[in-house]
């Protein structure tokens, strides 16, 4: 059954965020949402403000907000994993070599890279990216190291003075390469590699301690879910979309969502669920959207523009993965639409800024629609009942594409 709260107008919420793959601490979250909600705010003519949350547990401030005249008090909470991805990027520089020659055996060896290339050309160009910077950056280091030999060979013909060359010439190709590492987050290189091998490394099944993690998530917003809120709201970003998906399944199948309790919502933001669904060991990932996606104890909405390169944009997570049931209600799937949303000199400043534009769905819009992210948040309607009767974007892609469509017992 569908919550009673469903319908109701929202004083009070609870907002639960998972980022995607970002080992950033949370309180870059907290910034970007009080630097963008003025902005909003000030465009859109609605108030709201930030104050520190109260009480222990999770990361997290609090909106008070004045929308549509009606006023709304939400806490935000921070779902964190970024001491797992920290640890997962701490790699030696031949260690992220070789996951780059294992992660592209996973996806070119299983055919999940031709699948997806299937649907969106941007983020398979994102995720071929590390592979050919990081090649293109090797090759750098040994033609350096190959020139200052030849440039030094021509002093002596010694063999101890070739052999000395060549240490100098290995080791100034070390240098570069460490200098290139060190300057990743112009290049981008190494971080997007360790993403992507993340779940390559299992072929998509989670990694135990993601599962363990996972699991104090669903605990926290359960005891939400017992609160006296009018909505309790999950947003899931980037990677972050896939791990909702699972912690949501579970709470629902262990009976964690009560009937007549608070309207449950899950937003997801640019997804890139099929990265992850489409490998061969993602069989708990597929039954989770099999799963969810029949499900009548939420409200299970999808956003994500093509102008966001970094994301399967128009992409149903069920149906491109290949496991819609019969009755799939879910999730809803429509646009962000970056180029009318957004002022022609804001989106021309920004087109080409591709990891800026893959966190636009958190931030202010220049006209915007019926996508506001401060107002789902923060404003008088749950979830349901600001998407309620709004159809599916017509461009979405819902056929089955996925070569693996196996799920858990």
């Amino acid at each position: 059954m569908v919550s009673k709260a469903q319908g109701k107008t929202v004083k009070t919420r609870r907002v639960f965020y998972i980022p995607g793959y970002d080992p950033i601490h949370p309180r870059r979250y907290r910034e970007l949402y009080r630097k963008e909600s003025a902005a909003q705010a000030a465009i859109s003519g609605y108030e709201i403000g930030l104050k520190p949350k109260a009480g222990r547990g999770n990361y997290g401030w609090q909106v008070n907000a004045e929308i549509d005249g009606q006023r709304v008090t939400a806490q935000v909470e921070v779902l964190v994993w970024s001491d797992i991805v920290r640890e997962s990027m701490s790699s030696s520089i031949p260690a992220t070599y070789w996951q780059l020659l294992r992660t592209a055996w996973v996806y070119i060896g299983s055919g999940a890279l031709w699948r997806l290339m299937r649907l969106r050309k941007g983020p398979v160009i994102a995720a071929l990216y590390p592979v050919g910077m990081l090649i293109a950056q090797a090759l750098l280091a040994v033609a350096l190291g190959l020139l200052a030999y030849a440039a030094l060979g021509a002093l002596s013909d010694h063999w101890a003075a070739r052999l000395a060359f060549a240490a100098l010439g290995m080791g100034l190709g070390v240098a570069l390469l460490r200098w290139f590492k060190k300057k990743d987050g112009k290049f981008f290189a190494y971080y997007l590699m360790h993403d992507y091998a993340y779940s390559a490394a299992t072929k998509g099944a989670n990694p135990p301690q993601l599962e363990a993690r996972m699991a104090t998530f669903a605990d926290a917003i359960a005891a939400a879910l017992t609160d006296d809120v009018d909505e309790v709201l999950v947003v899931g970003h980037s990677s972050g979309a896939h791990l909702g998906v699972s912690v949501l399944a579970d709470l629902i199948r262990s009976d964690r969502v009560a009937e007549g309790g608070p309207a449950l919502g899950f937003l997801t933001l640019g997804q890139v669920v099929p990265m992850v669904s489409f490998l061969p060991r993602a069989e708990r990932l597929r039954s989770d959207l099999r799963y969810l996606s029949a499900r009548d104890e939420l409200a299970w909405v999808d956003v994500t523009a093509p102008g966001d390169g970094c994301a399967f944009a128009l992409c149903d997570p069920v149906s491109v993965s290949g496991v819609a049931p019969e009755g799939k209600r879910w999730p809803l799937v429509f646009s962000a639409a970056f180029t009318q949303t957004l002022s022609p000199a804001r989106w021309k400043a920004l087109r080409w800024r591709f990891f800026r534009l893959h966190f636009q769905y958190l931030c202010a819009f220049d006209h915007p629609r019926d996508y506001d992210y401060f107002q789902i948040t923060a404003g008088p309607q749950t979830l349901a009942a600001r998407y309620d009767g709004r159809p599916a974007s017509k461009s979405r892609i819902d056929q089955a594409v996925s070569k693996y469509t196996s799920v858990a017992a």
